[in-house]
């Protein structure tokens, strides 16, 4: 691989520490549209992959501890050839010693893949495309390796946390955050847009669909705060923030929680489709 950035180097330690916090998150828990509910954001992307008997490439891309890949292997579809690309170690690791030994499971970057141009049917990718450098250029590499007319899925952050959660959230962290934190760029700003995605995607791709899904989640706030610890802006506080953020969330949400001790939030995600030119 290149020499990577200060954004590649956090997250590549990040995901050796911590491999397989993301789908730790997201895994469990149902998502929702106004159109569809899923079992969770990683079946609404295996959704969009057909059930058929041809032969299709499908790539997922920052595939992470292999979860979207297990779920497509788990259909005894003998017809799928499965392709994980990451660059992290750790969660390929974790990858490696839960998938069947036909998928292939590549150690590298989105912006330069070891893959045959216009090889790939499916390219998927859950929780990752926002958070990477040089997103025109992922862009154009995922065009590259996919067939025309090839379906490209992807699965992005839309809202950290949904409903009042939400606002006691950056009410009690962005102080603290001002006082701790360096800032990391993590990606791109139109990432964060329906519009910022159409400018991105409509050269080189066709039909794009967006649909906002609500991850629902009623944790209880140790489960709330232990969730949180494994969020990149979270991680990298230092410990004596991290206490002061942990003491003032949680005495904040007690005003949120349900009769039964439970906070009804979740997470936001954005599903978006297109078809390779």
């Amino acid at each position: 691989m290149s020499v990577l950035s200060p954004v590649e180097s956090y997250l590549q330690d990040f995901h050796q520490r911590q491999a397989g916090a993301t789908s730790a998150a997201f895994g469990h828990l149902r998502a929702r549209s106004s159109v569809a509910e899923y079992a969770s954001s990683y079946a609404a992307l295996a959704g969009c992959v057909p059930a058929s008997a041809a032969p299709l490439t499908v790539l997922d891309l920052a595939c992470g501890d292999g979860y979207l890949l297990k779920l497509l292997s788990d259909r005894q579809q003998s017809s799928l050839r499965l392709i994980g690309v990451d660059m992290s170690q750790g969660e390929l690791d974790v990858a490696r010693a839960t998938l069947p030994k036909e998928v292939e499971l590549l150690k590298e970057r989105a912006q330069e893949m070891p893959i045959e141009t216009g090889s790939v049917d499916c390219l998927l990718s859950h929780m990752a495309i926002m958070l990477m450098d040089d997103v025109e250029q992922v862009i154009k590499e995922v065009r590259r390796v996919l067939r025309p007319h090839g379906q490209f899925a992807i699965v992005v952050g839309r809202a950290f946390l949904l409903g009042e959660a939400n606002q006691v959230l950056h009410k009690v962290l962005l102080p603290i955050l001002r006082e701790d934190a360096s800032p990391l760029p993590f990606g791109d700003a139109r990432t964060h847009t329906v519009e910022g995605w159409t400018e991105l995607l409509s050269r080189d791709f066709e039909d794009l669909q967006f649909e906002d899904l609500d991850v629902d989640w009623e944790p209880n706030p140790d489960e709330l705060w232990e969730s949180l610890t494994e969020t990149y802006t979270i991680d990298r506080l230092s410990e004596p923030a991290k206490a002061r953020f942990r003491e003032e969330l949680l005495e904040a949400l007690s005003g949120l929680q349900q009769s039964d001790g439970t906070i009804r939030t979740g997470w936001g995600v954005r599903l978006i489709r297109a078809r390779a030119k």
